[in-house]
């Protein structure tokens, strides 16, 4: 391993100098810190950033805290987020909760435990309204910010998130435009800020729109494909009567498309369906799906702001960013007053 000591020596000049030059100090000047610089290079060495942050109490280091890998939402979530740090000279510790309590506890103390200089997290969604993690991170004054909306427990932190309310309610306007009256909702887990946004942006458009609202048209889905299937499944046992189905997000709609096609309901003659969150899949599905296309890479890069102005001692509140309804060829204008859900 090469050290400041071995550069000087090569450079005839002091080891304070040298590590003076390769920290930019002005009191050396520009040719020597320059001639220094490229003997370092030439030798390979490489700062020993460990040693750095006890120096100077930064780390260069936050630490991103989000479900799982294979959630398609936060890929590009994690490239904004990811390509604004390296511009400002931070390294990404990556974690994932799987939706656990107690790995989420578990994941955030090894993260404090490398003295990260601040937390991005998408949080495990829990009915307490107290969890004790995120007490420590307050009391530790832990820059934290929360990806998605905030919940009792995680309130005291900024947030940044989609104007999930307003998003979905545009979904609902568009099927009741085309002339559904008998709109479905395949909801997410009622414990989840974010599917419980979805749902009152649902619920708030049809009012406006003079529909009743009938919980019987409200099915539980869960937030998988897998669990869009079985909330079809209940939904074609059931025969609610709805002529189109508004998804929570697009893997739920995806579930429920694959189930409908493979009952040989016609998408969308005998039944539209609309999703939320515009994953890659969604595009390129056999029927293209209607859905409302998040900010993905605007939510990371105004995460990472929101972090850096905590780090700097700001104290930012909850920053919503709108998102777009995109219209595919999964929705239309019903053929009948009853939908054909029953195979031919």
């Amino acid at each position: 391993m090469i050290r400041l000591k071995d550069i000087a020596q090569e450079a005839g000049v002091s080891v304070m100098t040298v590590s003076k030059a390769l920290r930019e100090k002005q009191d050396v000047s520009p040719s020597t810190r320059e001639r220094i610089c490229s003997i370092a290079r030439r030798m390979g060495y490489v700062p020993n950033a460990a040693a750095q942050g006890l120096r100077n109490r930064h780390t260069r280091l936050l630490g991103v805290v989000i479900p799982a890998p294979t959630d398609p939402i936060y890929a590009r979530v994690i490239f904004a987020i990811e390509e604004m740090a390296h511009e400002l000279g931070y390294d990404l510790l990556l974690a994932h909760t799987l939706g656990q309590p107690g790995r989420e506890e578990t994941v955030l103390r090894r993260l404090i435990s490398r003295n990260v200089d601040g937390i991005l997290i998408s949080p495990v969604w829990r009915l307490d309204q107290q969890a004790p993690i995120y007490e420590e991170l307050q009391r530790r004054g832990t820059p934290v910010v929360i990806l998605g909306h905030r919940a009792p427990f995680c309130a005291a932190f900024a947030s940044v998130e989609t104007d999930d309310l307003s998003a979905s309610a545009s979904v609902t306007r568009h099927l009741v435009e085309l002339g559904h009256r008998r709109i479905a909702f395949f909801a997410g887990p009622q414990i989840s800020a974010t599917a419980q946004e979805r749902l009152d942006g649902y619920r708030r458009a049809l009012r406006e729109a003079g529909i009743p609202l009938d919980d019987r048209l409200v099915f539980s889905a869960g937030s998988t494909i897998e669990e869009g299937a079985a909330a079809t499944l209940q939904f074609m046992q059931e025969n609610p009567g709805a002529t189109a189905i508004q998804a929570v997000n697009d893997l739920v709609a995806i579930g429920a498309a694959e189930t409908f096609l493979g009952q040989r309901v016609r998408i969308p003659t005998d039944l539209s369906l609309a999703g939320f969150g515009n994953v890659l899949v969604s595009e390129y599905y056999r029927v293209p799906l209607t859905t409302v296309r998040q900010p993905k890479l605007r939510l990371g890069s105004v995460a990472m702001e929101t972090l850096v102005r905590v780090m700097k001692g700001e104290r930012p509140g909850a920053k919503r960013l709108s998102a777009e309804l995109v219209i595919r060829q999964s929705t239309s204008a019903p053929t009948s007053l009853e939908p054909n859900t029953t195979p031919p």
